[in-house]
């Protein structure tokens, strides 16, 4: 592609914290605009896989991440460079409130040019959505601004008295009522995947027509804010360090957290992906390497305990000095048992000695980096259970900041059992593609130790 600088209609979705419906918002534009034939390509900010899923229903796109220290500055304008030279609207949705974390979404917005559209829960409020839309805008001096929209408003004369109480009257852009009709459902780990509803389609089809009626459903594509966006440098070449292997990757809805950079860089690796899924009783492919990848294993913890077979051949395949990389959600589905959160006690797998149990509260959050090969490969975590092993970490993931080769204690436990490694560390492929091919290959895999 030309490295030319390109401008396109572009907006960041953000909102005081989590849950006030930025994702609603986001996907809701882009659905608006995709059905009337344009080209939308929508991005997530910081580590998440079920918003992305809502996204990419919008887009007919894939979704990919931007974080400035998971992925990288680099890989963030690079992206967001190739997607503006073909698409008529970009959509970045933010992440947790819009000043969150460290780097946060404003961080993206600065950097990247990205004028922030406001999503604010009004429900229990009306003149101090006035004091919070002017703080969110004026918090740091400086920030592009697209606007603000009132979420959950509970009817016409509510959404009045919020626009009457913004300072800047041309900040106002519309409102969306309460209605059950495009409500996006949540559970623990968020939102719902969108594969899991029926009609998640006509629920993004509600959200846009709502959205339609307001004054940012009636702007153009020309009246958006339009945004230049500079191209990245070139990315580095990747060795083709697995080719000639086949991994096999399971993906249904109890494996679902794969992020589709995730497969690129395994395929620039030089790798042939095959796709299995459990749940739908596939046998496992034929293949040098397996990953299980994240999702949803305790909802479906009686159906996986039903297969023996896949137990049985996870077993042969890990036997054979063959490879696996169980991930979070992948890795509790090899322990010995899972106990669910209701008490119920499911046998896995048995590729790793121990329990795993779901918390009522998260047990883990946060970046995350893991030294491999004297590399950082970097990622998050995110969980709501804890393991019991008799087996100790051989290494152990570091946050920010810390360095990744020296340890990291209280960081996630990498195991190694055998061919097998495993961890609640969720992996980013494309910050080291290196380091993410000592994952699949049948040598001793060299960490640092925790």
């Amino acid at each position: 592609m030309d490295a030319v600088a390109v401008t396109t209609a572009a907006v960041l979705v953000a909102a005081p914290a989590s849950g006030q419906g930025k994702t609603t918002v986001a996907a809701a534009l882009a659905r608006l605009h995709a059905r009337q034939g344009r080209t939308v390509r929508a991005f997530k900010c910081g580590p998440d896989f079920l918003d992305p899923h809502w996204l990419a229903l919008a887009t007919g796109a894939p979704v990919h991440s931007l974080d400035l220290w998971m992925t990288g500055e680099a890989d963030c304008r690079r992206r967001l460079h190739e997607a503006a030279a073909t698409a008529d609207l970009v959509i970045v949705e933010g992440v947790m409130g819009l000043f969150d974390g460290d780097p946060s979404a404003a961080d993206l917005a600065e950097r990247f040019g990205l004028p922030v559209l406001a999503v604010i829960d009004a429900q229990a409020m009306a003149g101090t959505f006035g004091a919070l839309a002017f703080g969110l805008q004026n918090f740091r001096p400086g920030l592009p601004w697209a606007g603000v929209l009132a979420n959950r408003v509970g009817s016409d004369r509510h959404a009045g008295m919020l626009q009457d109480a913004l300072r800047e009257p041309d900040q106002w852009l519309g409102a969306l009522q309460r209605g059950p009709g495009f409500a996006l459902p949540e559970r623990h780990l968020g939102l719902v995947d969108s594969g899991e509803l029926g009609d998640a389609m006509q629920r993004l089809d509600a959200a846009a027509d709502a959205l339609a009626a307001t004054p940012l459903g009636r702007r153009t594509i020309a009246q958006l804010p339009q945004v230049h966006f500079a191209a990245g440098p070139t990315a580095a070449a990747i060795k083709p360090l697995l080719a000639g292997r086949t991994i096999a990757i399971a993906r249904d809805a109890a494996f679902s957290f794969i992020y589709p950079a995730n497969l690129d860089t395994l395929r620039l690796l030089g790798a042939r992906l095959v796709f299995f899924s459990p749940l739908a009783g596939d046998a496992l492919p034929a293949c040098d390497a397996v990953w299980l990848p994240g999702g949803y294993p305790e909802l479906h913890a009686a159906a996986l305990a039903n297969r023996d077979d896949m137990r049985d051949a996870l077993g042969a395949h890990a036997a054979a000095g063959k490879p696996v990389w169980a991930e979070c959600g992948g890795m509790m589905a090899l322990f010995d048992e899972l106990v669910t959160k209701d008490g119920e006690v499911q046998p896995m797998w048995s590729l790793l000695p121990g329990r795993v149990t779901m918390q009522k509260r998260l047990a883990g959050l946060g970046p995350q980096q893991l030294a491999i090969a004297g590399d950082a490969l970097r990622g998050h975590t995110f969980h709501y259970s804890t393991c019991d092993t008799p087996l100790a970490p051989a290494a152990r993931t570091a946050r920010p900041g810390v360095d990744a080769a020296v340890g990291a204690g209280a960081g996630e436990a990498f195991y190694v059992h055998g061919s097998v490694r495993a961890s609640y560390f969720h992996a980013w492929f494309a910050s080291n593609p290196e380091a993410t091919a000592h994952l699949f290959d049948r040598h001793p895999i060299e960490v640092a130790h925790g």
